[in-house]
């Protein structure tokens, strides 16, 4: 295998529990209650009642796939898509500027019932995951070349899961292989007007990862430079680069950038939504004559380039809609799950203030990202009145995180609705302490309602 991949296979195939600071094991945690949240907020959604009619009786004898809040068991492929539409359909997940790294587990949570895993294997399979995406993603550059984050999530799955399964450094590499070569998603799917496959196109290439890894695991070979041979990743897409020494080598830990969305929107507009709270004191909504937001680019090439997100007529398109989510929460003086309702994306009635807002990519804001996230609102009042309003490094962001009352607020506000008040603190408890004394099979049966 070439080198890269056995640098990954190595690091994933050797980490262990007791190599993880404390303080890496804290922002694991955080990010796995997070998700956890996240799902029970999206385990109606349209994609995984489509995932769950495919799965139906697919229960194989060996790696049976658990399914979060279900006792119902599938393929483990099948199990991993269906956690990961539930763990992102709100765009409400953990991010990072070229992803969303919990989306990875839908697939260790599919796994970690029939694998045996105690809690400190799960968390220490999710480490091995970030770490390698956060590895992958700054030198792979593959968003701003216009591929979609499934890539190196995909290969991050396959890390994660070979780490659980306590697979070898050489299989691992055969799994990395695989998933690699097999699976180069497009960014056409976050494009204009955006549909169901939004929010299922990463659980797609986690799907593919956990069928890769159990493949490779069954002695399925992958080829053998998949990064720098000939028509390689290197050759094909991204040229020549090199990882970072990983933390338990002594590098930086990367988990620490891990973003925690403080609203339920894409990331580059949770400042978008500060922002307009902020104007919002300053200028009444129906006053507004003129909004002018300024950014980095890649805010304004993902939420506010294309005509679409002006007129959004899907819930997808709203998300990711940096005029709609600004206009909305200006009149509505918040953003929650249901300014995501039909009725709330169609309103005629916002239109007229939605045409007021421009949105452009300002470059001196560029090259502050992605250290630092800054948007900038210049609006001026039918009366003449101006107001300018920066919001720099917004809550939840790595520089400004949320406090950990404020997470489980969060996965409060997401969970009591499906299991009551009382289930849902026991299920925050289990699985906040699942590596300091929960057990995994106890905690998984709390998630069912």
């Amino acid at each position: 295998m070439d080198n890269l991949t056995q640098q990954l296979a190595t690091f994933a195939a050797s980490l262990t529990y007791e190599q993880i600071p404390p303080a890496i094991l804290h922002h694991a945690r955080r990010s796995l209650v997070d998700a956890l949240g996240c799902a029970f907020g999206g385990r109606d959604c349209e994609a995984a009642r489509i995932g769950r009619r495919i799965a139906d009786g697919a229960v194989p004898r060996h790696h049976a796939g658990s399914i979060i809040g279900s006792t119902t068991q599938t393929s483990a492929e099948e199990a991993a898509f269906i956690n990961t539409v539930m763990i992102r359909y709100l765009d409400f997940n953990d991010a990072w500027h070229a992803g969303h790294p919990s989306d990875m587990l839908g697939g260790l949570l599919a796994l970690a019932g029939s694998t045996g895993a105690d809690g400190k294997r799960l968390l220490t399979a999710m480490v091995t995951a970030y770490e390698v995406a956060f590895q992958m993603i700054p030198p792979t550059r593959m968003r701003e070349r216009g591929w979609d984050q499934g890539y190196v999530i995909g290969i991050a799955t396959a890390c994660g899961i070979g780490n659980l399964l306590g697979l070898s450094a050489d299989t691992l590499a055969h799994a990395i292989s695989i998933t690699a070569v097999a699976n180069v998603p497009m960014r056409a799917t976050r494009a204009g007007r955006l549909s169901l496959w939004k929010g299922a196109a990463t659980a797609f290439a986690i799907r593919n990862a956990v069928f890769a890894t159990l493949l490779a695991a069954g002695g399925m070979t992958g080829p053998e430079a998949p990064f720098e041979g000939r028509h390689g990743l290197w050759e094909q897409i991204t040229g020549p680069f090199e990882l970072e020494t990983f933390g338990v080598a002594g590098g930086a830990w990367k988990f620490p950038w891990v973003r925690l969305k403080y609203w339920p929107v894409e990331y580059n507009a949770q400042a978008g939504v500060w922002a307009a709270l902020r104007l919002r004191e300053e200028i009444a909504p129906a006053d507004i004559a003129r909004i002018d937001i300024a950014t980095y680019w890649s805010a304004w090439h993902e939420i506010g380039s294309e005509p679409e997100k002006w007129d959004p007529t899907t819930r997808e398109t709203a998300d990711h809609s940096l005029p709609f989510i600004f206009a909305r929460a200006l009149v509505d003086g918040t953003i929650t799950v249901a300014s995501f309702d039909e009725a709330a994306y169609l309103d005629p009635s916002l239109r007229p203030l939605m045409a007021t807002i421009s949105v452009r990519e300002d470059a001196a804001i560029e090259a502050l990202y992605p250290a630092k996230i800054v948007m900038r609102v210049e609006a001026v009042a039918t009366d003449g009145r101006r107001s300018s309003i920066e919001i720099a490094n917004p809550r939840g962001d790595n520089t400004n995180p949320m406090d950990d009352a404020e997470v489980a607020a969060k996965f409060r506000g997401l969970a009591e609705p499906v299991l009551g008040t009382e289930r849902a603190a026991q299920t925050f408890a289990a699985w906040n302490t699942i590596d300091t004394g929960g057990d995994l099979g106890a905690a998984m049966a709390l998630l069912v309602r």
